[in-house]
């Protein structure tokens, strides 16, 4: 499933238009966006939690040249799968 497919999915529900449910899906996916950048944390009952986490900097290895790479310290996003999504995936 991708995004035009639940977009689908909502315009089903809702009886709107379908650019209504494209819109719906857009600004839920913004705002999770938004809060993820402020660093806020994002929990939907039986989906799971969205978060961010610092990943230290590093030495990594390019494999076509075996040269040595510096990569910077970031944020990086993190999901955490709720039990009722995991127990339903079984």
């Amino acid at each position: 499933m991708n995004k035009a497919d639940l977009a689908n999915a909502v315009h089903a529900k809702l009886n709107g238009t379908k650019v209504q449910a494209e819109e719906v899906v857009e600004s839920i996916i913004n705002e999770i966006v938004g809060a993820l950048k402020k660093g806020d944390e994002v929990s939907i009952a039986g989906l799971g939690i969205f978060s961010t986490k610092q990943r230290a900097a590093r030495v990594a290895r390019n494999p076509r040249t075996g040269a040595s790479v510096n990569v910077a310290a970031m944020r990086v996003p993190k999901f955490r799968a709720a039990k009722a999504l995991k127990d339903a995936v079984k």
